[in-house]
């Protein structure tokens, strides 16, 4: 099948019993790749109500049909389960090296299933595919244990991998790849580090058949040369997502002293060009990328190296907890790494404990006699082991901030930044109203990569409520989405303003079959009803409460920054949510109708 690795790989851990069969026809038609493969498993093969942590649960490791071609970015893969932070749909998807390995191993997804009852690691050369012993392994950080296999096996495989975090059923535990890419959201690590596997070694030599040599080169070059034509493409080769940070203190966009404002007064240390020039030694790109936004760092006070800090984690525990230090806030990057754990939820947590401790919720009894106020990086960096550990107050926070706040009581959950249990990611949203939709509306919870919606807040009036900003969100969540499907990495769009039409006959020479962007969306936009279905099927009343974001946002204006005073109204909270389920075909609780089901394909699939 051309574009595609060809096979299924199934692994059931708990059996050992390895098996593959052929990619389907018409699951590469109706899901394409990557997101939509990882969806389509998860809702038809993990059966209603299974434990995030048991055996029923799957982890669907999956590439897409521009992965591992010569396309910009082409270097993404996706990462799918039952969440243990959730209880509803992970996906996670992970940059890097990995999923070309995938495919040239002759894969497009690789399905672990069961539990073992001891550590393993999965071996793939080719077609020689094993469980091998990973009791020596299991415990070791995961940055040592990738270049402990690399040693082992040697530089050519390529190592997807977890930290003790994940051993330790840390909710929000990441699976590391390349010594600083993660799949980082959802708790996607933790559910690996349930069924006993420490990693998967990868290695391939295998072609993937290409439909039209010539057109697929034709279209390959004309995409790289508008990203090298592109005005963009210096700045964001040379700081990479760090160039956000500014702009996001300017906007009041930037999370500050968790979420309380959007504007860090001592913000201009954590800029761009300042971390370019203390600590940044070299770019870092993945698979196919002219446009290397990894950015590899050497710190000298701590006597580490560690890929980062990007803008999420700068977001998430630099202004959000307070801390102003690039060095700092790259080693706190460094120690998540090690751990195995998303420095986005990490973040939220910790910056929630610390208004906490700062309002008397919790005491010095509580935080073992931690001093947690922000600012505060040695607490910071204490605290992170003991999440990892679940030691303490580790063990309350590695269930992540809502169930933290909802066991702790005492008013802490009107400041527990999060949506369906999710801490969300760095952008302050008290008066981007499209922004605020995007993270109520996302898929696996508040997550920015599925509608980066703020530029349009900036564009049309950034408290403006209304029917084109609604389309604008669900469009994005189209849009952006069908990236993660074919493979490949959104940023050369987002970044370096290449047209979106320049994809679609890039896939039709590789795959031979003809797709407008229409199309795309339209996968997209069955793969986004599924993922809703998946949450209702997995929870009961599961409905429009659910979308509900932090009180934060229609409660507590800003004292400070750009959004000094500005706040979303309650009434237009629901306002947005009324007029997005309309324009979604969903009811006014929130559920796609049978008829948005029909058009899609999807009451066939039994949702």
């Amino acid at each position: 099948m051309n574009g595609y690795g060809g096979h299924i790989l199934r692994v059931n851990l708990t059996t050992g019993k390895i098996t593959k069969s052929p990619t389907p026809a018409d699951l590469a038609r109706d899901y394409m790749g990557g997101r939509g493969f990882g969806a389509y498993f998860l809702y038809k093969e993990v059966p209603k109500g299974a434990d995030p942590l048991g055996p029923d649960n799957k982890l669907i490791v999956s590439s897409g049909p521009l992965s591992g071609l010569m396309i910009p970015g082409a270097g993404k893969c996706d990462f799918a389960c039952k969440s243990p932070l959730t209880g509803g749909y992970a996906s996670a998807s992970l940059g890097g090296l990995f999923t070309a390995e995938i495919k040239y191993a002759g894969l497009d997804s690789i399905i672990l299933e069961g539990a073992s009852d001891k550590p393993v690691y999965l071996f793939i050369d080719d077609n020689r595919i094993e469980l091998r012993d990973a009791s020596t392994l299991w415990g070791k950080g995961a940055i040592t244990l990738e270049t402990e296999l690399k040693e082992k096996l040697g530089d050519e495989f390529q190592i997807a991998c977890i930290g003790p975090a994940a051993e330790n059923g840390v909710l929000y535990a990441h699976i590391n790849h390349d010594f600083g890419r993660q799949a980082g959201r959802g708790g996607v690590g933790t559910v690996m580090g349930a069924k006993k596997i420490k990693a998967i070694a990868i290695r391939g030599t295998q072609s993937v058949p290409v439909a039209d040599m010539a057109a697929y080169r034709k279209a390959g070059m004309a995409l790289y040369k508008a990203c090298k034509d592109s005005d963009g493409l210096k700045p964001w080769q040379t700081y990479g997502t760090t160039m956000v940070v500014s702009w996001c203190d300017e906007i009041g966009a930037l999370p500050t002293r968790n979420f309380s404002a959007g504007s860090f007064e001592q913000g201009k240390t954590l800029y761009g060009p300042v971390i370019r020039e203390q600590i940044v030694i070299n770019d870092k790109g993945c698979f196919g990328c002219p446009s290397p936004c990894g950015k590899y760092s050497r710190l000298s006070r701590y006597g580490t190296r560690v890929e980062g800090p990007e803008y999420e984690t700068i977001g998430m525990v630099g202004s959000n907890l307070g801390i102003a230090d690039a060095e700092d806030v790259a080693q706190i990057n460094f120690l998540c790494d090690e751990w195995g754990i998303d420095t986005i939820s990490a973040g939220g947590a910790i910056a929630w404990a610390m208004e906490c401790y700062e309002k008397g919720i919790l005491t010095q009894a509580d935080t073992d006699g931690l001093e947690l106020k922000f600012g505060n990086v040695q607490a910071v960096f204490t605290l992170i082991e003991k999440i990892a550990k679940r030691e303490g107050l580790g063990a309350l926070l590695a269930d992540g901030t809502k169930r933290a706040a909802q066991k702790t009581g005492k008013g802490s959950e009107r400041f527990a930044i999060q949506v369906k249990g999710m801490e969300q990611s760095a952008y302050a949203t008290h008066n981007a109203t499209a922004m605020l939709l995007s993270y109520m509306t996302a898929d696996v919870g508040a997550h920015h990569n599925r509608s980066w919606a703020i530029t349009y807040d900036l564009q049309v009036g950034r408290e403006k409520v209304s029917d084109d900003k609604v389309a604008r969100v669900i469009w994005l969540q189209h849009v952006r989405p069908a990236f993660d499907m074919m493979g490949a990495c959104r940023l050369q769009w987002v970044e370096l303003s290449v047209d979106l039409e320049m994809y679609p006959p890039a896939l039709e020479a590789i795959t031979g079959i003809k797709r407008t962007w229409k199309d795309l969306e339209l996968v997209s936009e069955r793969v986004w009803n599924l993922t809703r279905m998946f949450w209702a099927r997995e929870n009961e009343n599961f409905g429009r409460n659910w979308d509900m974001p932090s009180p934060r946002f229609y409660t507590d204006a800003p004292t400070s920054g750009t959004t000094a005073g500005k706040i979303t109204k309650l009434e237009d909270v629901n306002k947005l949510l009324d007029m997005y389920y309309e324009q979604r075909g969903w009811s006014s609780n929130g559920l796609p109708k049978p008829e948005t089901l029909n058009r899609l394909g999807l009451s066939e699939l039994g949702a």
